[in-house]
């Protein structure tokens, strides 16, 4: 018997960075319909940056996201509706009022080292009745055994399925894999593990059919791989991929999702992100991918080439979070060039 592999669907929250927050409760629940008509059984909700993320530093949400979870709980008939915390930027209390309004998922994001900074969110939200799932993000930043022990902190604090999440889209392949192995291998038993890829180096589809066959059983996707940077993995790709090698995707519709994607999302969005110089560096040297407009913004103002902004910041090993130091790293370049034209 063939296990079934659940498609998560994140174009509600990490689909939220493509348009830089602007999602109206009428998008979400048309979105979440096609969603739920096509048998997806979770969909996140949420700023982009999580509970609590509408701020100056990771941009302010147009539509307030506890209403735009509570449309899209009253809009779903059979899917789960999620939302996303990062610890630091959304709060416990956040998170008692995301289930207030119908969350029944959490997923607690922490860069793949610190993984001990979400023990008590993973408590509360268990005790609350929650499913939940956790984030390491950055997952190249660690090898196989450490990223392991970080997803060993998650289940013993109460996480059901940890997710190896390649922010980046910096893994290829076995790098992948080999990654999700380790973090079954140390968990396995405890918690399912799960997927999430993005799309810098094409590799968002690929590595999540990967990790599938190293014994993932949760894969994320977006509609169209709506997303910060390149994007996430496409879901009806990873749909019409997984069914065509004969998977089983629990009854999803992948039909109805080729057309949610095109029918329905496509016509909301006025940039669907592409593999452009920007995110192509962000996958090469490992950058958090929410950080791309951000960069492009800190260019228009200081006059210094996104890409080299993003090289840089790669170079330093920012995370998620310190979004504030592009704004230093583009000043420092165009000093630097300033100096140098003086010269």
């Amino acid at each position: 018997m063939s296990t079934t592999i659940r498609l998560n669907d994140s174009t509600l929250r990490d689909g939220s960075h493509a348009v830089r927050h602007q999602y109206t409760t009428d998008q979400v629940r048309r979105v979440v319909r096609a969603l739920d008509d096509a048998h997806v059984e979770m969909i996140e909700v949420t700023h982009g940056d999580g509970l609590g993320g509408s701020t100056f530093n990771y941009g302010f949400s147009r539509t307030d996201e506890l209403d735009l979870i509570e449309a899209a709980v009253d809009e779903a008939r059979h899917a789960k509706i999620a939302a996303l915390l990062l610890p630091g930027v959304g709060t416990i209390a956040d998170l008692k009022e995301a289930a207030l309004r119908g969350v029944s998922v959490v997923r607690i994001a922490t860069h793949c080292s610190e993984a001990d900074v979400a023990i008590q969110h993973f408590q509360a939200a268990r005790e609350m009745g929650l499913e939940t799932g956790g984030f390491l993000m950055l997952s190249h930043r660690l090898a196989p055994a450490e990223l392991a022990a970080q997803a060993r902190i998650m289940v013993d604090a109460g996480c059901e399925c940890v997710f190896v999440v390649d922010s980046a889209g910096h893994l290829i392949m076995e790098q992948a894999a080999d990654r999700v192995r380790a973090v079954l291998d140390e968990v396995g038993g405890d918690a399912e593990v799960g997927f999430h890829g993005h799309q810098n180096l094409s590799f968002g589809v690929a590595n999540s059919l990967l990790a599938v066959r190293e014994g993932a059983t949760q894969v994320d996707g977006t509609l169209y791989g709506l997303g910060a940077g390149a994007g996430n993995a496409p879901l009806e790709v990873l749909a019409t991929v997984f069914d065509r090698l004969g998977m089983d995707i629990g009854g999803v519709d992948v039909t109805g999702l080729q057309n949610a994607a095109e029918e329905v999302l496509r016509p909301m969005v006025e940039r669907l992100p592409m593999m452009d110089r920007g995110s192509i560096v962000q996958g090469q040297m490992g950058v958090y991918n929410s950080f791309l407009f951000h960069a492009e913004r800190a260019s228009q103002r200081y006059g210094v080439p996104a890409q080299d902004i993003l090289r840089e910041i790669g170079r330093r090993g920012y995370v998620g979070g310190q979004e504030d130091m592009l704004i230093d790293v583009a000043v420092e370049l165009q000093n630097k060039s300033l100096s140098l034209a003086v010269s």
